[in-house]
Formats: structure tokens, sequence, C-alpha cells
């Protein structure tokens, strides 16, 4: 290389994939055609067989990608902005298909030309560095990569910046000494917050037929229901990841979903797919352990969330009513789990109660979005005017399961199974309380957590549930 040649006349050749961006817009255009238009996934094995370019552009086609909302890295468009500035060429050289490139491109207004893959030719590796190669000249370049594709380009470059490295990359910044942004995130941290283990307190449901058949010391149903819960916790992160990666638009116009670890590009997106993977396996290992129809009834509530994710949550009522009938899942896996009989009036308020529960989710989401919110912003199937509707209907199915609690009470069931039925009684104040503030903290806009969740974590809700545990137990034994 000419060593006249000064740093202000070489080109700076910048990769789109990892480096300017925190994503992958082959993935972030996989999972946006899987929410977009489902159907056109089909075609995915016909596209693999004509190889990776002719997949690149068959997602480009089919995937409707903001720019806008994709996760920059800010350092490097902060350095790229300075390098302009100064008068520095800069090109974006990208294995990304050339109609996603140029829409980024388009959107920074930072590039002085485009590279990038088109139907035939997979830009990347050696391929890039040839086209590089023919268009710098004697000149040289300096390039930004990231990945162990980027190797040769790092290697050929005269100043190279290695960001957010993978392990390859990073082995050969650490060789040559060579300028190196980091990621900035720790991505352990960022799997176990995608996994989001403050939800698996739901999973707890599963030992509600135990508890109501005052089993309590037995070892061997105990066990069975720790099980259950576990395999529901690590199936329900799986679902967790795979909706979030379905969610990435939604959730990055979201005040703070964005701050989730896929739509914020903390985590990537191949770890998500393997780390979900890895979740459902382990469910299905434990699953094992228990009766064939829990694997059942575990098996049903992924083919729910699943759908769920993909269709269901974006149809009006039909979301709340999905919802609630997953929580009530979880009692039924747990009548599986350990051989015990399951009533209709557990059934019943279930559905009820977690019905409420289901309506303040949707309605605090809702209220986040404010006035002027529409499907299109949500992602689901309300609007802003349906506030009011969602509140009258949150707290008429709360009194309904409170209705529906009041009736067992006075049933032969109780007087069956409990030596002092009447201090079951109190339950029904308690439950009444819980709802009912539940929806008044909706309505001033101060549940922003699941509710379910919000519930086992409220010092006040806890207060509420011993003393009806207690209540419970002096019925049952006093």
């Amino acid at each position: 290389m000419d060593a006249c040649v000064g740093q202000q006349d070489r080109p700076i050749y910048v990769d789109l994939d990892g480096t300017l961006i925190k994503s992958d817009l082959l993935w972030e255009s996989l999972f946006l055609t899987a929410r977009q238009k489902p159907l056109a996934l089909l075609g995915l094995p016909g596209w693999l067989a004509a190889g990776k370019a002719r997949l690149k552009a068959e997602l480009a086609k089919t995937a409707d990608l903001d720019p806008a909302l994709l996760p920059y890295r800010a350092e490097v468009i902060a350095a790229l902005e300075e390098a302009k500035a100064n008068g520095r060429r800069i090109i974006l050289a990208t294995g990304a298909n050339e109609r996603l490139a140029r829409a980024v491109a388009d959107h920074l207004g930072l590039f002085d030309e485009v590279m990038a893959s088109c139907d035939a030719v997979n830009l990347t590796a050696h391929r890039k560095l040839e086209r590089i190669s023919a268009d710098c000249g004697a000149e040289g370049f300096d390039y930004y990569g990231n990945s162990h594709e980027d190797v040769c380009l790092l290697d050929g470059a005269a100043e190279a910046t290695v960001v957010a490295p993978d392990r390859t990359a990073r082995r050969w910044q650490q060789r040559v000494g060579a300028e190196l942004i980091e990621a900035g995130e720790r991505p352990h941290r960022a799997a176990l917050k995608a996994m989001r283990p403050h939800q698996w307190a739901k999973n707890v449901l599963v030992f509600v037929p135990l508890i109501l058949s005052h089993e309590f010391l037995n070892v061997l149903m105990i066990t069975q229901a720790l099980l259950a819960c576990l395999a529901f916790s690590f199936a329900a992160s799986s679902v967790y990841i795979l909706n979030d990666l379905l969610d990435l638009t939604a959730d990055r116009k979201h005040k703070t979903k964005r701050h989730r670890p896929f739509a914020s590009g903390a985590l990537a997106i191949p770890q998500g797919v393997a780390l979900a993977a890895g979740l459902l396996g382990t469910a299905a290992l434990i699953g094992l352990l228990l009766p064939a129809t829990f694997l059942l009834v575990l098996a049903g509530y992924l083919v729910a969330t699943s759908a769920y994710s993909l269709v269901i949550k974006r149809m009006l009522l039909i979301d709340v009513l999905t919802l609630a009938g997953l929580y009530t899942t979880r009692i039924i896996a747990g009548v599986e789990a350990t051989n015990v009989s399951v009533s209709f009036w557990l059934l019943a308020f279930s559905l009820f109660f977690f019905l409420s529960l289901a309506l303040v989710k949707r309605y605090t989401e809702l209220m986040d979005f404010g006035m002027g919110a529409e499907r299109s912003k949500t992602g689901r199937g309300y609007v802003d005017a349906d506030l009011e509707t969602l509140s009258q209907a949150g707290m008429a199915s709360g009194f309904a399961a409170v209705m529906v609690l009041a009736l067992y009470i006075n049933s032969p069931a109780v007087a069956a199974h409990y030596k002092t039925p009447w201090l079951v009684w109190p339950l029904c104040p308690i439950l009444l309380y819980i709802i009912v503030r539940i929806w008044v903290l909706a309505r001033r806009n101060q549940m922003h957590d699941d509710p379910v969740v919000f519930i086992l974590q409220d010092w006040r809700s806890q207060m509420m549930i011993a003393i009806g545990a207690v209540m419970f137990l002096l019925a049952a034994y006093a």
C-alpha cells in the first residue's frame, strides 16, 4: 500500500449487520415476514435451496421493514458523522440485500454509495473484499466490521475498527491491536431478562389443586407440582422469546418495551432462537418425569400460546379470553401432574378471575399508548375508545368470580371438606379488595406490571393472601 496516501484520501467502508446496527437484517426480515405474511414462509425451503442471496432477496421483498426503528450503534454513527464532516467518502458495504441496505442508507443520509447483496450474489467475506478492492484502487480503505466473515476485510484494511466482535473477530483484534468499539451490553444478563423469570411467579398456579385437596405434606405430590411448575416456567420463557421476536416492530414503537433485549439489540436474534429451543427442550425433558397427560396439557399450552403470539393477540376480545384460558390451563396442568380431582367451581372461578386480570393487562397497555391509539400502533385489536369498555368488562368479570366463590362456599362441597365452613367466607371480601384495588390502580395508570405478577409481589395483596390462607387453614382443621 502506498505510504503517501493519507487517511483523508481513503474511503471508509462500513458493514451493516452487527456493526452499524445491533441486529441482523436477514433475521429481522425473517421474523417480520412471519408476523406480517406468515403464509409467505411456505416458500422458505425453495429460497434456501436457491442460496442465501435468493433467501435474502425474497425476504426483503416480502417484509415491510421500517429502517427508522432499527437499533443503530450510536458510537459508530457518531464516528461516521465526524468522518463525513471531515470530507471522507463513506460507503455502506454489506451482505444484506440491496433493497434493505438502500433503505437504511436513505434513512441515515451518511453514505455516498451502497454495496450490497443482490438476487444472485451474497456480498460477504472475500466477495465483498474483491468489490471493495476494485472500487478503492490504490488508495486503500478503512473498514468497520464485527464478525468472522469480516476478518479478511479487516486484515486488508489500512485502518480497521472492530465493532462488538464475535469470537473470531475479537481474537483478530487482540492479535493486531486494532481499534475496538465494545457492544456495551452483557449477553448473559440480556438472555436472563429475555426469559422474564419474574413471570414465573404465575406458574405457582399449578400448586392450586394440591392446596385445595389439602395434600400439604405429601412429598410425592409436592415434587410433582414443583416439576410441573419448572416445566411451565421454561416453556413459558421460550414462548416469551418467540413473542418478542415476532413483536420487534411493535415493541420498538412502545415507550418501555423498546428496551427489551431483542428490540434494543442487546441480544442477537440467533441467540434468542437458540435460547428458546434450549428452554423448550428442557421443559419437555422435565415433562417426561410426570404423567403423560401432563405433557398433553403442556403441548396444548404451547400450541395455544404460539397461536396467541402469531394471530390471536391481535383479535378483539378473543385475546383476553385466550389469556384467561391459559391461566386456567396452569391449574389443569397441576391437576394432571398430581393426579388430584378438579371441580367445576374451581374452573369457573378461574375463568372469570383471570379474564378480569387479562382485561387489566389490555387496559394498561392501551393507557400506555395514550390518546389516539390505533390498532396499527398498538399491534392489538383495540383503540383508545375501548378503554371504558375494557374497564367495565374487567370489573364485571371480577365480581362474577367473587359470586362464583360465594356460591361455592354455600355449596354442600364446602360443608363436606371443611370442619368450620363459615371461616371460608372472609375470602370473598379479600378477593373483592384485591380485584377492585387492581382496577383502581389501572385507571390511575399506576399498574405497570403483569397483574398476576403484581398480586404476587405487592405487599398489600400478599397480606390479603396471607390472611386468606390462615382462614382457609382454620376452616379446614380448626
